[in-house]
């Protein structure tokens, strides 16, 4: 299974976040139709959940409370609905809506819209963090990269699902900041209704101009359900893993010239947590690859040894979209189509000016790593 070639659309200074949000829908609008037409989650969870009277109230506090805490997202929001041409509201908020849904209703892969792996090392000869994008197979040819430039002028670079915010999944702007995102799965009892949404709190982070104010934007919302944040500072030569839970907990690790492999299980925050074989048996196996090298890194990210649960996912449910590594020293990010340890690369964007530039990729050859 493979998606056409990843696009990217450059966007921005636009006059108002409405007009850079409709502009971002009105160009990707058949993307994001298609993927909801065709995301199974959306269709018989979210969708049949919504149409209750018992959705209503939860819904509605949603929506106020993340419109009052970013009104210029929720502008930006409203706005690719409209270019688009249909309602987004739902997948935007799905990780927030689906611990809510009666489990009698919800089948066992209801909630594996991602699960992502990451590697990450600073070390004396490499500072590099390495990241698979795994999701549901509906988002197989269904997302693209935003160039968005502000008005402040500020630029980001973020991988897109079509139809939400830029990013919930890997991103870097202009100050030399990056991130990549793991899902983390905290019991029902840690889950705090109509709280601030993942999918807003990742795209603040594109906004930020250092890593305090980073971390800053992402202890000051309270957000419903955890999220593992891999903060990557180049001028800093520094990488964090900051997980997070509801109720403002927070916690950092900084990253040394131990590889770090996170999937999608707190490793550092105490919180009681969902028992997940998947992500388990991704930590296991990455503990006995190799992790010396770059090449390494994208050996294990790549490695399909346990049929049942690989670290490189091909399906039926969960499919590794691209992979990305940062390097730190280089200056650079780099995204990959296909399995990492083939280096196939599609993208590198120099991170060494403001402009974020896009380096020339021979996509008939590929570029290897």
């Amino acid at each position: 299974m493979e998606g056409k070639l990843l696009e990217m659309f450059e966007v921005g200074p636009c006059e108002d976040d409405y007009q850079l949000g409709f502009l971002i829908g009105q160009r990707f609008c058949n993307q994001i139709r298609s993927r909801l037409a065709g995301d199974l989650i959306l269709q018989n969870q979210l969708l049949p959940f919504a149409r209750t009277p018992h959705a209503q109230p939860l819904l509605k506090a949603l929506s106020e409370t993340n419109q009052k805490k970013f009104p210029r997202y929720w502008a930006e929001l409203l706005g690719t609905a409209d270019g688009s041409g249909v309602p987004i509201i739902l997948v935007n908020f799905r990780k927030e809506i689906l611990p809510f849904i009666s489990k009698t209703t919800m089948n066992s892969n209801a909630d594996t819209t991602d699960d992502c792996s990451d590697v990450l090392i600073v070390g004396d000869s490499m500072a590099v963090a390495a990241h698979n994008e795994d999701a549901n197979v509906a988002l197989v040819g269904h997302t693209y990269l935003i160039k968005g430039k502000l008005s402040n002028g500020l630029s980001f670079i973020a991988y897109t699902y079509a139809g939400e915010l830029p990013s919930c999944a890997f991103g870097l702007n202009s100050q030399g900041l990056a991130f990549t995102l793991n899902s983390v799965p905290p019991v029902e009892d840690e889950i705090v209704p109509a709280g601030i949404g993942r999918n807003f709190v990742s795209r603040d982070l594109l906004e930020a101009t250092s890593t305090a104010d980073a971390l800053a934007r992402i202890r000051s919302s309270e957000v419903s359900v955890g999220h593992s944040y891999n903060l990557i500072d180049i001028q800093k030569r520094m990488i964090l893993n900051v997980e997070t839970a509801s109720k403002s907990r927070v916690s950092v690790h900084e990253v040394g010239t131990t590889p770090f492999f996170h999937a999608n299980m707190y490793l550092h925050l105490q919180v009681q947590q969902v028992h997940d074989e998947n992500s388990i048996s991704r930590q296991k196996r990455a503990a006995v690859l190799p992790q010396g090298s770059k090449t390494d890194f994208l050996s294990l990210l790549g490695d399909t040894e346990d049929t049942k649960y690989p670290i490189y996912m091909t399906g039926p449910t969960l499919y590794t979209l691209c992979t990305t590594v940062i390097d730190l020293d280089e200056r650079t990010l780099t995204i990959i189509e296909g399995n990492p340890k083939y280096g196939k690369v599609s993208h590198v964007f120099s991170m060494s000016s403001n402009e974020l530039n896009l380096k020339l990729v021979n996509h008939a050859e590929g570029t290897h790593l």
